[in-house]
């Protein structure tokens, strides 16, 4: 005998048996037994939470011989052929492969019949959000005067690109997304049906992931049982399964940021790459547990919010406050970029290995987020007594230097602009600069966003970067030998290249003459 997926075999027969949707199942019932039912109802939702299923069972209840309390009972001739599929008097389209005008003019044909068998024929219209405009006309003036015999379901995922013509003549009913505590037990319910032993731990994160969606939930619990046939699922096995983390790892995570510890945040990647997780799903998790610390930082009412085990709130509550709020708001709109860019990305790696980057060193961008947090960092080494770097200290054994603290550092010392225009063969480097980046490693032009140009004697080009971590980037990978190579292809010039990375507190126009571009733009003359 075939298989029968989990979504299929329980499938809901009645009204009672429906989740999530009570305020939507008591009108309908109400209206079917006071005999009030309208000539065409509109099913908005996300996917898997109902429509469909309550439409069924809709046209069983109002060709039921035998109702009860507005439900069909199921039993009879009417509802039996219903279920099987048999029945002339439900009719299924989906919109989505019979969008035309042809389609929706047949109904229009077919609607001068009455049902032979039964009190209506119901017309139930998935994804109708997917007819065109010339199909929607020609369901209009049939939608707003039916035979009395016929009932209209339209259901859809996108309510907003249905006409008004239509919405106007339609009773609406919005489907919500189900809540996870209602998942959870009704995953419970199928699995104890299935004889399945499962962790509790498991179905509830399962019911999380579905995101609202009973249909989802049901289809990952089936995914996930058919790995570990003959075994009991527990939390670990589905996260396995769905190529997820848990929890602990994200609490790792932050703490390689907060730290600026860009190799302990490598590592962490390279170890969830290695376990087979999938990148785009840790993002959005990764950002859900930000979400979570952004609550508690608030001083809401966590436990409302979250759903998590006390002591798994204890350890977020202990985060949430050695990190300001503007900073965790930060990090998430680093990491809701980071969710767009991977979706359209075979690299996801490198895209999450930069964001990361990104959130190590506010320098990096220039929003007022990090503005203060840069603000917030200065704060805490001025609490903790370290002390910014001058240029201006005067050399050790000067007479101003007398007396001044042996422990302060020193910038390096002041180069001697050169008084003599900068080479031709420097400028015509930098000037084509967009072409030579094109000829390198993708990864390197990303680092070398925010340089500033100076030179060196007659053949040397000096990019010269304000930040740590990209001068170590583009050093780790031989930098300066590919930038060599490139300019050596795009001009045909031997030019040499060296980095210098400027220290805190220096500045680029004290130390360096700049190397401005010339922007050329070549003019072809047409003939007219």
């Amino acid at each position: 005998m075939a298989y029968t997926a989990l979504y299929r075999k329980f499938r809901p027969k009645t009204f009672e048996e429906v989740k999530g949707q009570q305020h939507i199942v008591k009108t309908l019932k109400n209206q079917i037994a006071a005999g009030r039912i309208g000539h065409a109802y509109l099913f908005c939702g996300t996917r898997g939470t109902g429509k469909t299923s309550v439409a069924k069972i809709f046209a069983k209840a109002v060709n039921c011989e035998h109702p009860i309390g507005g439900s069909p009972c199921n039993e009879c001739e009417s509802c039996r052929a219903i279920a099987d599929g048999s029945s002339m008097n439900v009719i299924e389209i989906d919109a989505a492969s019979n969008n035309g005008v042809d389609s929706i003019r047949q109904i229009r044909d077919e609607v001068a019949y009455s049902p032979t068998v039964g009190k209506y024929k119901v017309y139930i219209i998935d994804e109708v959000h997917m007819l065109s405009i010339g199909a929607f006309n020609a369901l209009l003036k049939t939608l707003e005067e039916p035979p009395s015999y016929v009932i209209f379901i339209l259901a859809t995922t996108e309510a907003h690109r249905i006409p008004v013509t239509i919405l106007s003549r339609c009773q609406r009913y919005d489907f919500k997304r189900i809540s996870v505590d209602t998942i959870t037990e009704r995953l419970k319910e199928l699995a104890a049906a299935e004889g399945m032993d499962v962790e509790d731990k498991a179905l509830r994160y399962i019911a999380r992931q579905a995101d609202g969606a009973m249909r989802d939930a049901q289809s990952l619990l089936d995914q996930c049982a058919a790995f570990y046939m003959n075994e009991k699922l527990t939390y670990a096995h589905v996260l396995d399964v769905l190529g997820a983390v848990d929890t602990g790892v994200f609490s790792r995570l932050l703490e390689t940021v907060t730290d600026r510890d860009v190799a302990g945040a490598m590592k962490l990647i390279e170890e969830v790459v290695m376990q087979g997780r999938e990148l785009g799903q840790f993002v959005l998790d990764f950002t859900w547990y930000l979400r979570n610390l952004m609550l508690i930082g608030t001083g809401a009412d966590a436990e409302t919010f979250l759903d998590v085990s006390a002591e798994r709130l204890e350890v977020m509550k202990a985060e949430a406050g050695r990190i300001s709020e503007s900073t965790v708001m930060r990090y998430i709109r680093i990491l809701s970029e980071l969710s767009n860019q991977i979706k359209f990305t075979s690299s996801k790696r490198v895209f999450v290995e930069i964001a990361l980057i990104k959130m190590m060193r506010p320098s990096m961008e220039q929003d007022m987020e990090s503005l203060l947090q840069r603000m917030e960092d200065m704060e805490r080494q001025l609490a903790e007594g370290v002390v910014a770097v001058r240029n201006d200290i005067p050399a050790a054994g000067s007479e101003e230097g007398a007396g001044q603290n042996s422990e302060q550092k020193l910038s390096k010392p002041v180069k001697k602009k050169p008084e003599r225009p900068v080479p031709a063969d420097v400028q015509n480097v930098v000037d084509q600069w967009n072409r030579i980046l094109a000829e390198i490693d993708k990864m390197l032009v990303f680092y070398l966003r925010h340089i500033q140009f100076s030179v060196e004697g007659e053949d040397t080009l000096l990019l010269v970067f304000e930040d740590g971590t990209c001068f170590d980037m583009v050093k780790k990978r031989n930098g300066e030998k590919q930038i060599e190579e490139a300019i050596a292809a795009v001009t045909g010039k031997e030019i040499h290249v060296r980095m210098e990375q400027l220290l805190s507190g220096e500045r680029f126009e004290d130390n360096y003459t700049e190397i401005k571009r010339h922007i050329h733009f070549e003019i072809e003359e047409e003939d007219f």
